[in-house]
């Protein structure tokens, strides 16, 4: 836990060069481009004007910048200058990926979650797995302890996020663009903080620290403050310019741990030198992995543990498969062999990132999720309707009430409609009426574990993410090794390999919420 202090007017070396035009006519695009090692920021800059590009604004910290240029070669240009690594159209590169939470399977009897806790706790059974009901009797968590969700947004007027919700220290980083997002709702295009068009930013933040108060629903850790970190499109899209304003901020600000449920678009595998793709391709993804790495070392070396979720594609990321996916934003697809010694899954194989598989409520390995021993870390709650509980058998948290009812889910009186029945829940028991939706997802797990890395925290332990590993409980692979799922087409059958200790599903363990307060 560090102490919360008044921000600087400038943070994270994030310079903002208001005299320019934020926008350079019809013709123009933006880009994020990212400066060669060591290369200060006036050489950085000149060699963007030299290739026929404008700064709109630098993250000095880490070497990145937003740039705009109405030549249709400039990121050509860009990848030719021996002081730049690339250029990425402000395009998506990330995007967070959920289960859709009501397939044509039926509620059944699910694992109860804890009693005496709040009115829907009983629906979590995530909690009890992890044994986060015990160890609130040890810590709540402490309110100095500051979790940033790095997502589409949080709602922070939800009654269960409102308490412990840091407006002061949250930030927009991800302008709506109306191509991927729809008309923008505000003057500017940059939503105020406190606010989810998207929902799954919601979602997170309310496994992490949803409020122990007597109604809807509780959070691991629901005495830790939240902080909201938009990174990514009210679509569910990111991009690489906000997503490393996001993690730099989080290093200068203070955040103790940052939570990281998405994945990287459009290359599913990042390739600095992959035969299939073009020079222009290969520099692009070349300056992606610098720039997330940076970040995330950056984040790292000023005390943030970096949670992720490590993807839905029910992969082993030591064998990948060809890619058949990418580029899946702006360009259409084609099949790339995938060289697992020099590709990777960012930000997952970026450093210093804990990754978590996702569960389901029989402890067996999702079916959709990903794993393997190279990545595999730590393993928790995410939800699988394929579990033998349908929709309960996935994970209950906050959601947007404006979501849902854009969705359809729920009317315009606040009821739930048919096409929400069994999907959304709705609690009144507080005088103003929330709504929780069902989802499964790694997206899911990575936040259980975020609340345990908080709780963590709050006891002053400094190598939190050390100590989160440590007080895993292992879990061997299943008995036969290979796991089959029968509702799956066969390619989602998963080989686990390692032993009790270490292995490609549960990596060091499932995680421990009450070992990690000191419990046993």
């Amino acid at each position: 836990m560090r102490e919360v202090k008044a921000l600087r007017a400038v943070v994270s070396g994030l310079t903002l060069l208001a005299l320019l035009p934020l926008t350079a006519g019809p013709s123009a695009t933006d880009y994020t481009v990212v400066a060669a090692d060591g290369i200060s920021v006036r050489e950085a800059t000149a060699a963007i004007r030299a290739a026929g590009g404008t700064v709109l604004s630098s993250n000095e910290a880490v070497g990145v910048y937003r740039v705009t240029s109405a030549d249709a070669r400039f990121a050509t240009k860009a990848a030719g200058s021996a002081k730049l690594i690339g250029a990425s159209e402000r395009r998506a590169i990330g995007r967070v990926a959920v289960h859709p939470a009501a397939r044509a399977v039926p509620a059944a009897d699910v694992p109860p979650g804890p009693e005496n806790l709040d009115p829907l706790d009983t629906k979590l059974w995530g909690l009890r797995m992890i044994r986060a009901d015990l160890a609130r009797k040890v810590q709540r968590g402490d309110p100095g302890v500051t979790v940033g969700v790095l997502d589409t947004g949080l709602d922070a007027g939800h009654p269960d996020l409102a308490p412990h919700f840091s407006r002061a220290l949250s930030r927009n980083f991800a302008k709506d663009m109306p191509d991927v997002d729809g008309p923008c709702e505000v003057a500017g295009c940059l939503d105020p903080v406190g606010t989810d068009d998207g929902g799954h930013g919601t979602h997170v933040a309310g496994t992490i620290g949803a409020a122990a108060d007597g109604h809807g629903i509780s959070g691991v850790a629901p005495g830790v403050t939240l902080v909201e970190l938009k990174g990514g499109q009210d679509s569910g899209f990111f991009f690489l310019g906000p997503v490393v304003d996001a993690l730099t901020y989080a290093g200068d600000a203070g955040i103790d741990v940052v939570n990281m449920s998405f994945f990287v678009d459009p290359w599913r595998y990042l390739c600095p030198a992959n035969p299939a793709d073009s020079r222009k391709q290969q520099a692009e993804q070349r300056a992606i992995i610098a720039g997330l790495n940076r970040a995330l070392k950056y984040a790292h070396q000023r005390g943030v543990t970096l949670i992720s979720s490590l993807g839905n594609a029910h992969e082993d990321l030591g064998r990948p498969r060809v890619d058949t996916s990418s580029p899946n934003y702006g360009a259409e697809p084609y099949d790339r062999k995938v060289d697992n010694k020099t590709c990777v899954h960012m930000p997952q194989e970026g450093p210093h990132v804990v990754n978590t598989t996702a569960l389901g409520p029989s402890g067996r390995k999702a079916d959709y999720s990903n794993y393997g021993v190279e990545q595999a870390e730590i393993a928790a709650p995410g939800g699988d309707q394929g579990d033998g509980y349908g929709v309960a058998g996935e994970i209950l948290s906050s959601y947007p009430k404006k979501v849902l009812e854009a969705e359809g889910l729920i009317g315009t009186d606040g009821e739930i409609t048919e096409a929400g029945k069994g999907a959304v829940l709705k609690d009144c028991s507080s005088g103003a009426c929330a709504y929780y939706m069902y989802a499964q997802g790694t997206s899911m797990a990575a936040p259980h574990a975020t609340g345990v890395a908080a709780l963590i925290a709050s006891r002053g332990v400094k190598a939190v993410e050390r100590e989160l590993l440590r007080t895993a409980s292992d879990r061997p692979c299943p008995k036969p090794r290979l796991q089959k799922y029968p509702d799956r087409p066969a390619e989602f059958a998963a080989r686990c390999e390692g032993d009790a200790e270490f292995n490609g599903f549960y990596g060091h363990g499932i995680i421990d919420a009450y070992r990690a307060v000191g419990g046993v």
